[in-house]
């Protein structure tokens, strides 16, 4: 039976808050993500509180620049043990192919399309092929040069999954218990996620944001079963 794991999004802004946070999850979440929200405020110090947990961190700086700048950051990344980072597909076969060829390095997620965005704010941003080709073209681009997951929504991986199944995981944000009338424009429910083939949920307000996040954490757990 297909597995999902819960991402929990620790967008807080300081470290004191993320570790309160953690603590009220530890034992029920494994995988945390850090993003620029905590890593700008605490930086190497939120994936060390993550660890001293025993949880698992995915970095998701969103790594977007020449290769070798790239390369070096998945390389700072790696000696800080986190399990996977996240670096935009749109960035290239070169910039890819530069993180693969390190020795030792986390998993490399792909950012597609970002879920705050729909076909208007995609066409705005440039791109004229519409959601699903563009997904499915950086999909593409990331397994032929080395990627072990892509980013998107569980809209596109239901379509794409049976393409990728067993080539790359799929790591889907943009999910939600309910409409939260939030910035994101392709969510989805947790048990519509895994359905859809999503290897990875994240999840941040959803959990972080409730007054009982322990009790949040575990309603989506049970979804997934």
């Amino acid at each position: 039976m297909h597995k999902t794991e819960l991402i929990v999004a620790i967008d807080t802004d300081t470290l004191k808050s993320a570790e309160h946070l953690i603590e009220k999850l530890e034992g029920q979440v494994k995988y945390f993500k850090i993003g620029s929200v905590l890593f700008t405020a605490a930086g190497p110090a939120a994936v060390d509180l993550v660890h001293k947990h025993g949880g698992k961190v995915f970095l998701d700086l969103k790594f977007h620049d020449i290769p070798n700048t790239v390369k070096h950051a998945v390389k700072n990344a790696a000696a800080m043990g986190v399990y996977s980072v996240s670096l935009h597909l749109s960035g290239g076969a070169e910039m890819l192919k530069a993180c693969v060829e390190l020795e030792k390095r986390p998993k490399l997620w792909g950012i597609s399309v970002l879920t705050s965005f729909d076909e208007y704010n995609l066409f705005r941003s440039g791109f004229r092929g519409g959601i699903d080709k563009t997904v499915k073209l950086l999909a593409n681009l990331g397994l032929a040069n080395g990627a072990d997951g892509v980013v998107c929504s569980p809209l596109e991986a239901a379509r794409f999954k049976s393409q990728f199944e067993g080539k790359l995981k799929f790591i889907t944000p943009g999910i939600r218990p309910a409409s939260l009338g939030d910035d994101q424009k392709r969510a989805v429910t947790p048990a519509a996620a895994r359905a859809a083939g999503s290897d990875f949920i994240v999840v941040g307000r959803p959990i972080i944001a409730a007054k009982d996040p322990a009790a949040a954490a575990a309603d989506i757990l049970k979804d997934l079963k």
